[in-house]
This record gives structure tokens, C-alpha cells and sequence, in this order.
């Protein structure tokens, strides 16, 4: 058996005064009865009244006593005499808890008092008013982002970029890079996309040409023969330049140019290849399989979840990150939204009304089943001893109840007596 651990709040010692000061005043009111009792005993022959007296303390100890036997027989055998029926709690704790089960889960757990306390705690209206502030929204924003941090840091990191790894190394075999390739290359293209591509492409030769013409000519010179005069590479080197930054400029300055529909035609031709060519398909699987087994790829697919995770804790613990900004404005609109919205909280009150009465329905048995288990753990005598601490001082007032009332009921009982003949 398991013995009750400490209730924060709950202050054994200042209830153990109390109650032992109540029985002490209980007591202290059965023997006064009883000193009573026989002091208009004696004297009952010389005084005609101390015969009323006599029976109201009579009955006086009678009612203590009988409220005595029946206060302690719930917690121990009276003076220590296992009498039946005594020490109910310790002896019948089991029955006690299952009862008490019993109790809560048919008159607590039940969807009519449940959904009736739901519909008057207004919990979709009010919550959405509340979350509707901005330091509320930011409140929530700062325990969401925290808890998100904190899952990802009780998650394993290894078993993470194992499952990342995994994951996109499945994603990325399961499509062909070439088509996709292609189906990329259509869309940047359509309706003249790629015709700023083409001018920047074209601009950059021409700034290259400017800027490397000696680099060119003297590259030039060295694949010329030897035996070719200086002066004639010269001439022939400057006709191929002038050429080729002719041809650049051209090309550029002519929107309709032959080179530009040169070039649409065979990206046409390219993008239709990498769609349909088995050859190409082919290659780009090729390629696809020798990237992802690169040690980079490796590197980098591992490298994810440490870097989101990094930047996820970074942002939850900065109150103007992007993260928390971000959870502070949506929950505020959505709070917002649904404070405005009566038929909205009427809907989202009916979906939490379903899913409490699911969770009432599937598992309400098994809260019964918890106080009954729990109680079963419990130490017989410590069970006892907490229930008399919590309930023991208002049971005393019963013992004095019963004294002052069995005094009355003494004096009715004698006063009637004298009447009869």
C-alpha cells in the first residue's frame, strides 16, 4: 500500500489542533453531563427540579455517547474493540473508493451537466476576446513559440536528419529531373520570360568583351603560329573583335533578331527533348542519383534540422523575432474574427460541445476507475487519518449536537413520564 502524499496547501498540523481541540470541547460537554448527572442524583431526593436535571444530563450522555460510538466507528473500533461494523473507512476503503467513482462519473461526468457548464463559461466568446488584445496575443505567441522550442529540443537530432534525410531522398527519386527540368524551363520562358535573361546575357558579353580585350589578344597571340608577323594578328585579331562586338550589339538592339529566334527555337526543341528524349530522361536520373549520393548533399540534408532548430529556439527567445511576431498577429486576427463573429462562435462552440461529449462517452468510466485504483493504493490507516483530519472537526459538532439534544430529549422524556398515571 502506497501511504497519501502532501497536498500543497493542505496543512496536517493546523487541522490535527483544530480537531483535537473540538474533541476536547465534546469531550469536556459529556463530562460535564456526566458530573452533572450525578450531582442531581444525589441530590434529587431534597430538591424536586434536580429530578429534571437529572434526566436532561441522563440523556445528555446518552446522545454523546451514542454520537461518540458512531463518530469514531468511522475511522477506528471503538476503545479498540473490534466491534462489526466499525472502522468502516480503513475496512471498507476499496468499496468506499469504487463508490465514490461510482458518484462522480454518474453525477459529474455526465453530457448534460458538462455541456450545461460549457455553454455558461461562454469559453469560444470569451476566449476570443481575450486573445483579441494585443497582450494576450503576445502572451500566447511567447508560450506557443516556447513550447514549439521545447519539442524540438526533447526530439532526437540524430533520428530527425535521419527521417529528413529520408524523406526528401524519397521525394527527390520519386520525380525525374529532366522533366521537371523541362516543365521549369516552359513556365520561364512562356510569353517571352527569358527575353530579359537573354538582353542581360547579352549586356554582360559585351561589358566582358570590354573588359578582357587585352586578356583576348593575348590568348590570341599564343595560339597564333609563330612564324605569323605581329602586325598581321593584330589586323586579324581587331576584324574578329570588332566582329563578334558587332555581332553582340546587334543582337541586342534587335528584339526580332535571326540569333534570337535561333536561340527560342532551340530552347523549344530543349525543353520539348528533356520531356519526351529517353536518352536525356536517362541522363538527368543519372545525374540525379550521382547528386544525391555527393558528400555535400550529405552535409547539407543533415545540416537542416540543425539550422531550423537554431533559428527556432533563437526566435522563441526574442520577443520581436519574426516567429513570435507573426503567432501574435494571427492569433489576434483569428481572436478578432470570432469576437465579431456570433454564428462563428456558435460553431466552434458546437464542435468543442461534440468532441467533450466524445471524450465523456469513450473515456468518463476510466475517471472512476482512477479514483477507485488510487484509492486502493492507499495505506488503510492513512487513508483514515487524512479523511478525519479533513472532515473530523465538523463531525464533533455532531457529538456535541447529540449531547445537547439527548439532554432535551431527556427533560421531554421525564416531563412526559410524570404526566402519565
Amino acid at each position: 500500500m502506497n501511504g497519501l502524499a502532501p497536498i500543497p496547501g493542505y496543512d496536517d498540523r493546523a487541522r490535527a489542533r483544530g480537531l483535537l481541540l473540538m474533541k476536547r470541547r465534546a469531550t469536556g460537554l459529556l463530562i460535564l453531563a456526566a458530573v452533572v448527572f450525578v450531582l442531581a442524583h444525589v441530590f434529587q431526593d431534597d430538591q424536586e427540579w434536580l429530578r429534571y436535571v437529572a434526566a436532561a444530563a441522563e440523556g445528555s450522555m446518552v446522545g454523546g455517547l451514542a454520537d461518540w460510538f458512531a463518530v469514531t466507528a468511522l475511522f477506528r473500533h471503538p476503545l479498540g474493540i473490534p466491534v462489526p461494523h466499525t472502522a468502516l473507512i480503513p475496512t471498507r476503503k476499496d468499496q468506499l473508493g469504487r463508490t465514490i467513482g461510482s458518484f462522480v462519473e454518474e453525477n459529474f461526468l455526465t453530457g448534460t451537466v458538462v455541456i450545461e457548464k460549457l455553454r455558461a463559461a461562454r469559453a469560444t466568446e470569451r476566449m476570443a476576446e481575450w486573445v483579441s488584445h494585443p497582450d494576450n496575443a503576445n502572451t500566447v505567441a511567447r508560450h506557443a513559440s516556447a513550447a514549439l522550442a521545447g519539442a524540438a529540443q526533447v526530439l532526437r537530432d540524430d533520428r530527425v536528419q535521419t527521417a529528413i534525410e529520408r524523406s526528401l531522398d524519397t521525394w527527390v527519386r520519386r520525380i525525374p529531373l529532366a522533366p521537371l527540368a523541362g516543365r521549369a524551363l516552359a513556365v520561364a520562358t512562356q510569353d517571352g520570360r527569358h527575353t530579359e535573361m537573354v538582353d542581360a546575357a547579352l549586356a554582360g558579353a559585351t561589358r566582358f568583351l570590354s573588359d578582357h580585350r587585352d586578356d583576348l589578344r593575348e590568348r590570341f597571340g599564343r595560339e597564333s603560329p609563330w612564324w605569323v608577323p605581329e602586325a598581321v594578328d593584330d589586323r586579324i585579331f581587331n576584324k574578329l573583335y570588332d566582329a563578334v562586338q558587332a555581332f553582340v550589339r546587334e543582337v541586342s538592339g534587335t528584339p526580332d533578331h535571326d540569333f534570337r529566334a535561333y536561340l527560342d527555337g532551340r530552347l523549344d526543341e530543349l525543353i520539348e527533348r528533356l520531356q519526351t528524349d529517353p536518352d536525356l530522361i536517362a541522363r538527368g536520373e543519372e545525374i540525379k542519383m550521382q547528386l544525391l549520393a555527393h558528400p555535400a548533399v550529405r552535409t547539407w540534408t543533415a545540416s537542416l534540422w540543425t539550422d531550423f532548430k537554431g533559428t527556432l529556439q533563437n526566435q522563441a527567445r526574442d520577443p520581436s523575432s519574426l516567429l513570435r511576431t507573426q503567432i501574435a498577429e494571427e492569433v489576434q486576427a483569428v481572436g478578432a474574427t470570432v469576437a465579431a463573429e456570433p454564428e462563428l462562435q456558435a460553431k466552434i462552440d458546437g464542435w468543442i460541445e461534440s468532441a467533450v461529449l466524445y471524450l465523456l462517452e469513450e473515456h468518463r468510466h476510466q475517471a472512476g476507475d482512477l479514483i477507485a485504483s488510487t484509492v486502493e493504493r492507499w495505506d488503510p490507516q492513512d487513508a483514515s487519518r487524512r479523511v478525519e483530519l479533513a472532515v473530523g472537526r465538523d463531525l464533533q459538532f455532531i457529538r456535541i449536537n447529540g449531547t445537547v439534544i439527548g439532554g432535551l430529549a431527556g427533560i421531554v422524556i421525564y416531563a412526559i413520564s410524570r404526566l402519565l398515571p
